[in-house]
């Protein structure tokens, strides 16, 4: 039997229906409106792409947003200083600069310069160290969208062998250490696997896994008899494998969907899966983040 797919879509709209809901209760409480600006540097596509999806979404929640859009030559000490004023700004709960940057700008002290008040991409140290020790403010997005997938989708987490390919700090690193919290939605055994995995190791860890989340950034990468019967499987990956005849971008996840999807027990698409969640999960913590703002 065909596995069950996870539509990220479908739960993005249900969590977007339940912010729209909050953020109507805060304004109504306190006045406050969730505050989100995105900063883009240089015109990159996708870049644009991103962060137009972004401001989307959240003029379609109540938020005020801005786009602060800056020009590719901008220097680091502008940049650090636009940010500073963010900070200072009572209005915006929530800081975003757009990745990546140009090679004259250290992304690095960009990142660390955003108030971790503010940081509701999740990616600032104290946040980071709030995660690893089960405190975290805010989430990453990516990780967060996979552990919300999990959870409404029934999945049992408690004591699930869980394994994890990839460690990048966006996905891989992060996704691990939410599901091995001692909280619900949770509290699963953790392995990850990587480049550093001799491949014969790699294949054993996944067959054992009873909920497989791949981020290894490599189309098609993780093959059918890779995959326990019955298993959940998170795929993360969005690759470009070609163009339509219309010049559309064909998509790849990092799993190779249909003969996978025959195997698993649950199974998220490229495109429709993660990738909807990310930025739900950016308008939630801007959300939580206003409400910490607000006292409530």
């Amino acid at each position: 039997m065909a596995a069950k797919i996870i539509s990220g879509a479908e739960v993005a709209k249900q969590i977007r229906e339940e912010l729209k809901r909050e953020v109507d209760q805060l304004k109504a409480k306190t006045g406050i409106v969730p505050g989100l600006v995105t900063i883009l540097v240089g015109e990159n596509p996708a870049s644009v792409s991103y962060v137009t999806g972004k401001q989307k979404t959240a003029k379609e929640l109540g938020f005020y947003s801005i786009q602060d859009n800056q020009p590719a030559d901008i220097s680091e000490a502008a940049l650090l200083a636009l940010i500073d004023q963010y900070n200072k700004d009572a209005k915006i709960h929530g800081i975003l600069v757009q990745l990546p940057l140009p090679k004259h700008v250290n992304e690095t002290n960009v990142l660390y310069a955003i108030d971790p008040k503010k940081d509701v991409d999740g990616f600032h140290p104290v946040n980071v160290g709030k995660l690893m020790i089960g405190e975290a403010d805010y989430l990453p997005c990516t990780p967060a969208g996979i552990q919300e997938l999990l959870v409404r989708s029934g999945v049992k987490t408690k004591g699930a062998e869980l394994v994890v390919v990839g460690r990048s700090n966006i996905v891989g690193k992060p996704i691990a250490n939410i599901m091995l919290q001692k909280k619900d939605g949770a509290n699963s055994t953790v392995t990850i696997v990587h480049t550093g995995t001799p491949p014969e190791k790699m294949i054993e860890h996944c067959r054992r896994a009873d909920i497989l989340i791949v981020a290894a950034g490599v189309p098609k990468y993780v093959k059918a008899d890779w995959v326990k019967e019955g298993a959940a499987v998170i795929d993360v990956g969005v690759n470009r494998i070609g163009m339509s005849e219309s010049g559309k971008a064909i998509l790849a996840g990092d799993v190779d969907f249909e003969p996978v999807k025959e195997k698993a027990g649950l199974i998220t698409p490229v495109p429709g899966g993660v990738g909807p969640m990310t930025i739900t999960m950016l308008m939630k913590n801007t959300v939580k983040a206003a409400k910490v703002a607000a006292g409530v």
